[in-house]
């Protein structure tokens, strides 16, 4: 009886042990042709449309806009988990992407590579509270995220895929 006490609490502690250990990023070089989440059609990057033009349908179509591709370069990713990133836009503001029902990641080697991302996007306003939260996941310094004292109105977008293009 003893055996099977020791036996079944060295299982629940390695278990436990394993659970709770951080698990970062997926790994990877992030290369011309890789994809992320649903597979992003070949013929997808010649139809993506720019973020600029992005913020113009945005305006014109009543905020949302959904199964849109667009083309942009990646300036940040959550160094946590690869569970967000940011596009850079022609105006060198930035927009934030999350992953449709947090069903992927993404390698941090996807910071400044270019890719098309399928999915929905709308103006949103983020709450002051949310963008202190992803400030910190990007690990900015605490005078950063202390000057965050406003919501905000941005696109956000929910990608379905990501494909890394030139």
């Amino acid at each position: 009886m003893k055996f099977k006490t020791i036996i079944f609490a060295a299982a629940i502690s390695a278990s436990s042990l394993a659970f709770a250990q951080e698990v970062g990023p997926p790994a990877g070089n992030a290369i011309v042709g890789d994809t992320y989440g649903a597979s992003v059609a070949s013929g997808t990057e010649s139809k993506a449309i720019t973020v600029d033009q992005l913020g113009k349908q945005l305006k014109k179509d009543n905020k949302k806009l959904e199964n849109v591709a667009i083309k942009g370069k990646v300036t940040d990713v959550c160094d946590k988990k690869g569970c967000w990133l940011t596009i850079q836009t022609e105006d060198n503001s930035k927009f934030f992407v999350k992953m449709k029902d947090y069903a992927f990641f993404v390698p941090t080697a996807l910071k400044g590579k270019n890719v098309v991302l399928e999915g929905n996007a709308e103006r949103k306003i983020t709450s002051v509270n949310e963008q202190k939260h992803y400030a910190e996941d990007a690990k900015k310094p605490q005078s950063e995220i202390d000057a965050i004292t406003q919501p905000k109105e941005e696109i956000r977008f929910v990608a379905n895929g990501i494909k890394v293009v030139n």
